[in-house]
């Protein structure tokens, strides 16, 4: 008997050695890469992107926001912004400036699209691979891939509705403007539509600012000359308001010609807080290069799947129009718009 158990605890414990010496199963090897993952490039680090925006007129108080929405957008995606541009309007000298941005090979282009001239320099930067979005002036028949900025017609008929009640609905109005720009022309559009609800108010003349404060004080001056019984003047574009200020403070016409200015410029405020400036249509302009550059960091680095094959299916996955809005400022709200700067 004693024989029999010794030989059963040997058979047991051979067993057991042989199981723990018995090689473990391996793990099921990691699917290999596919021939696409392997021949992709690597993303370039966030850090390393670059997004750049062309502009002109950088000397206007106006472009101030511009560029601290670059520089915003930069600091909370960590990515580098650059802006750059003419400090005058010279549209050979921007396209110079586009030119060397393409050059830098960006990750994406933000540009204000002051004329249509610009639609051939866009083509060149898209037909390179580079993205391009337009603020505040859109270039609706170039290659861009969307438009950032202000509901220009929305931004005219607030201002118009605005100046039809600080003139008691009658009287006669002048517009002051930069023709054959897209976005102030909208804007016209939208101050002769809320006017013409008027029967009493007349618009008797588009007068060009060309954009310089200098320029728009000499055609304000002129239009007060020509016009003695005039009652308001309707300002779409920055340097207009400041102008007619001027104008309108030295023939001491202040708070009997009511103006309605366009942006936030200090010197347009202090003229609000003087009351020689009724009001101003004042456009979000940082939010325009900050939502562009988004829109380009999220083509670049977070494609959202709208299909199955959004490149086979021609969809972008950005959105193609941003309205970033307008504020109307007055006496009641100005100083909070005041900058420090």
């Amino acid at each position: 008997m004693k024989r029999w158990m010794a030989l059963v605890l040997t058979v047991v414990m051979v067993i057991s050695l042989a199981a723990c010496a018995a090689p473990k199963p391996e793990a099921p090897a990691a699917p290999a890469a596919t021939e696409a993952e392997a021949a992709a490039p690597a993303a370039p680090a966030v850090k390393d992107q670059l997004y750049i925006e062309v502009s002109a007129l950088g000397n206007l108080d106006y472009f101030y926001d511009h560029k601290m929405g670059m520089k915003k957008v930069g600091e909370e995606l960590g990515v580098r912004t650059e802006y750059v541009g003419p400090a005058e309007y010279d549209m050979n000298a921007m396209v110079a400036a586009f030119e060397q941005a393409i050059a830098k090979k960006p990750h994406g282009i933000v540009v204000v699209g002051f004329e249509p001239s610009l639609n051939s320099i866009v083509k060149k930067a898209t037909d390179a691979g580079i993205p391009v979005v337009t603020v505040d002036a859109d270039l609706p028949d170039s290659t861009r891939m969307a438009f950032v900025g202000t509901g220009n017609v929305n931004a005219g008929m607030m201002g118009g509705e605005k100046l039809a009640s600080l003139i008691g609905g009658k009287g006669k109005v002048a517009i002051m403007t930069k023709p054959g720009q897209s976005n102030l022309e909208e804007r016209v559009l939208g101050y002769k539509t809320a006017l013409a609800k008027y029967p009493d108010i007349e618009v008797v003349q588009i007068v060009d600012t060309q954009s310089d404060p200098i320029v728009a004080a000499s055609a304000a001056a002129a239009l007060l000359q020509k016009f003695p019984d005039l009652a308001g003047i309707a300002c779409v574009e920055a340097a207009g308001g400041s102008g007619a200020a001027t104008a309108v403070s030295e023939a001491k016409l202040a708070g009997k010609v009511k103006i309605v200015a366009m942006d936030r410029g200090n010197e347009v405020l202090d003229a609000i807080s003087k009351g020689v400036i009724s009001a101003s249509v004042a456009q979000q302009t940082a939010l325009m290069p900050y939502y562009a550059v988004q829109i380009l960091y999220n083509l670049n680095n977070s494609k959202v799947e709208i299909t199955s094959d959004n490149k086979a299916a021609k969809v972008m996955g950005i959105p193609s129009t941003v309205d970033t809005g307008v504020i109307i400022v007055d006496e009641t709200n100005y100083t909070y718009f005041m900058r420090n700067k």
